[in-house]
Formats: structure tokens, sequence, C-alpha cells
């Protein structure tokens, strides 16, 4: 019990500072949970969970004051360090490190693999664990997905490798992190209203690497300018023939061996052949045969949410893609569609600009329904490329976009930013789009 009797604070009441708050009391420490939102904000259960487990918690303006002394403190991934409740604590010198640091501390002797690129994470994570499953290598979706890390490690039950989504949130904060696979799907602006630059954004994902030895693997998109990194390297590309694994007349090939017919499987878009490549490359490393991986990954079905057909209505198709909570997710949806396009996209301001779509916008996009706090922005972004309306709310933009779409084109549902302005989450904001779809009339 390394943290036996240690006074030690955890930064966020949320599913992963609980978690840290949890497993550091199974190993004897003194847990002081701090949140700076009121207590009426944060859910009940949560904090009488938190209580019954001799965890004393602090809620509201009362953290930014606390002046009680702590051996260390575990920052939750969803508290940007720049905030009052942060600089409390490192004002004053405090050790902070964040929640996947503290689960990996206890990992022991589990080999981890750790996923980590701007978009894809969460389906290449779910493929890979579908697949090791099924060819006998015991492992959950944890991180970033699922449970956090430290919850998994408290509840110590047997697994041959932790498959770990890891965000630039949860990499900002590690010191000893160690994946001996580590994946980079890839990179593109996002998270401005976190970070001071794309700059800072990218060198937090490059952490991943930070540990890794050449005694380990590093899963890497061929057309990402990586820097130098220890681990010997696996590339693949659906853009590029560089890589180890390319795409090529309807296959998936490792360097000249066709290893998995794209037909065979239920994803589409060249954004999900990347998706199957890194999870082949993946389960290389971890010494899989193609031939086993083949059925799971055919068998996969992808997430809802994420360019999820909900229904055709008087010959128009409506497509869910809530989960593009960046300007590269809207791209790739917009690439991988071959009818006119009314785009219903916004929502929350995250600091960056929609002028890079731009030009794909005025090729693919018939019109545009905006809405959230960041529909004025787009709107001059797009001035010269495509007509745009602004709607009031999502119901809004659902009923103009039926009004106006004709026979043989497409509502595409991709937002482009995050939904914290209007909804609870992605998930929130595509089930109310499918409710909403799904409520139009046929005529």
């Amino acid at each position: 019990m390394r943290y036996k009797n240690q006074n030690i604070a955890v930064l966020g009441a949320g599913l992963s500072g609980s978690a840290a708050a949890l497993l550091l009391r199974s190993e004897g420490a003194q847990v002081t949970v701090l949140d700076s939102a009121e207590k009426k904000n944060l859910l009940k259960s949560t904090i009488d969970n938190l209580r019954a487990q001799n965890v004393r918690v602090i809620c509201g303006a009362a953290t930014d004051e606390d002046s009680s002394t702590y051996h260390m403190a575990v920052l939750s991934p969803g508290i940007d360090p720049a905030c009052r409740l942060v600089r409390n604590f490192s004002s004053r010198g405090i050790d902070i490190i964040g929640e996947l640091e503290l689960g990996w501390r206890f990992c022991e002797k589990i080999p981890v693999i750790a996923v980590t690129g701007t978009n894809g994470k969460t389906t290449t994570t779910e493929l890979l664990v579908q697949t090791l499953n099924a060819c006998g290598q015991r492992t959950i979706a944890c991180g970033n997905i699922g449970k956090p890390l430290s919850e998994v490690v408290r509840e110590k039950q047997s697994f041959d490798v932790l498959t770990v989504e890891v965000s630039s949130f949860q990499l900002e904060t590690i010191r000893t992190f160690h994946p001996s696979v580590s994946l980079w799907l890839n990179f593109a602006p996002d998270h401005l209203d976190r970070y001071r630059s794309v700059a800072e954004y990218r060198a937090a994902k490059l952490r991943i690497f930070e540990n890794q030895t050449n005694a380990d693997v590093a899963v890497v998109n061929a057309i990402e300018k990586i820097p130098d990194i220890r681990s010997r390297t696996i590339t693949f590309s659906a853009y590029a023939n560089g890589g180890d694994f390319r795409v090529s007349e309807g296959a998936i090939l490792y360097h000249d061996e066709s290893v998995l017919r794209l037909a065979d499987t239920k994803l589409r878009g060249l954004h999900n052949i990347e998706n199957l490549m890194a999870t082949l490359a993946v389960g290389m490393a971890r010494g899989l045969s193609f031939g086993q991986m083949v059925p799971p990954l055919s068998a996969y079905e992808p997430r809802s949410h994420r360019c999820e057909f909900v229904r055709e209505v008087n010959g128009v198709a409506y497509v869910n893609d809530s989960k593009a909570t960046n300007l590269d997710a809207v791209e790739k949806a917009l690439r991988a569609q071959t009818k006119p396009v009314i785009l219903i996209a916004g929502g929350k301001d995250k600091g960056f600009s929609f002028d890079p779509l731009r030009s794909l916008v005025k090729e693919k996009v018939k019109s545009t329904i905006l809405i959230g706090e960041i529909a004025e922005s787009i709107k001059r972004s797009w001035a010269d490329a495509v007509e745009s309306e602004i709607a009031s709310s999502l119901a809004d933009a659902v009923e103009r976009a039926h009004s106006s779409a004709k026979p043989g084109e497409m509502v595409l549902f991709s937002p482009g930013t995050s939904s914290f302005d209007m909804f609870k989450s992605y998930a929130d904001r595509g089930d109310q789009f499918r409710a909403l779809v799904r409520a139009l009339p046929e005529t």
C-alpha cells in the first residue's frame, strides 16, 4: 500500500476523479475530492458513494481557497490545469499527476495498448477489444472510453493486456506511463479552447511515445510527421502508398499481401479503412495472424453517431454524424458522400476557424443550416462557398432541412465541434437528431 496514510487531493468529482479517489482509499490514503462546481450541479449518487467510502468532498467556491496540506494531488482530465482550483495546488508546490498516471502505477506487469488520435480512437479501441478477445487475448476498453484506468486496476480482474484510449488531456500529466504498443491514428487541430496553439495540443498527444523503448512498438499513420521515437514502428495509410499497410483494389494489403477484403466488413470510408489497418497492425504486434483477426474484424458493427444512416424520408437520406466534434471528422464525412449534401453544423465555439473546409464545402454541399454559438462565425467563413442559414435549435434545423431537401439528396448532421453549448454530450445530441428525423412525416 504505497499511499497508506498519505493525505491526497483529487481534483474533479467526475468519473475519472471518483475512480482515482476510490483507488487511493483502497490503498489506505486519506482522500479529499475537490470540485469547483456547486454541490447541486454534481451527481448526488457520486457524492454519497464517495462519502460512504470515507472520502471527504468539497464543492463550489471553497475549493479555490482550500489550504490543507497534501502529499500530492491527482488531476481529472476534464479539469483545465489553468483553472483556479489547480493553480491553488500548483502555486503551493504540491506534486500533481493525472488519473491515467495513477492507474498506470498499479498496472504492475499487465501490458498496455494506448490508442490516441484526433479522430477514430473509439472505433479503433472497440475493434481492438473485439479482435483481441476473439483471438484469446483477454482485454477491456478503458481510459477515455468505458471505465477509467484507475477503476479497472482497483477491480483486480485478470487481463492479458489493457486497451486504453488516451486523450491529450490525459497525456498532459503522465510521468511513467509506458505502453508496450502505442497507436497514433491521425492528427488535426482541436481543443483550441484549452490549448494556446495547435503545436501545444500536438505536443501533449506526442507524449504517448515518451517512455517507450526499442523493445516496444509504435503503430503510426504513414502520412504523419512524427519526431524520432525509440520504439519499432509499423505504418499504415489509406491515403498514400508508403505504409506497411495500404489499400488497393478493395482490399487492405500488408506490403503486397492481401489480408482483408473491405467488402467483408461493415465499415465504410477511408477513415474506417485506416482504423481497420491500425487494428491489424496492433494485432500483428501482439503476435496474432491475419487469419485469426479477419473474422472478428468482419463481424464488428460501428457505434451510433458516426456517419450513422438514420432514415430515408421522401427520397432524402438522413445521416447522424454527431461524433464529428472537429473539422477533420467533418472533412472525412463529406469526402465519403456522393449525393448533394444539406449540411447541419455548429455548436460550441472551441476557438478554431471553419475556413479550412471552405473549398470542400463548396464542392460537396448544396446548403448549410447552422446551429449553436459558433453559427455566425461559420456563416462568415463559408459566405463565398455556400448558401447558409441559421436555425434557432436542432429541431428548427431538421425542419428547415426537411423543407428544402429534394429526392436524391442527403441531410448530413456533422457539427464539427462539441455539443456542450446545447446538449449533454455528442451522444445526447445525436440521439435528439435521430428522434427528430424519425418523427418526420412522409408525404
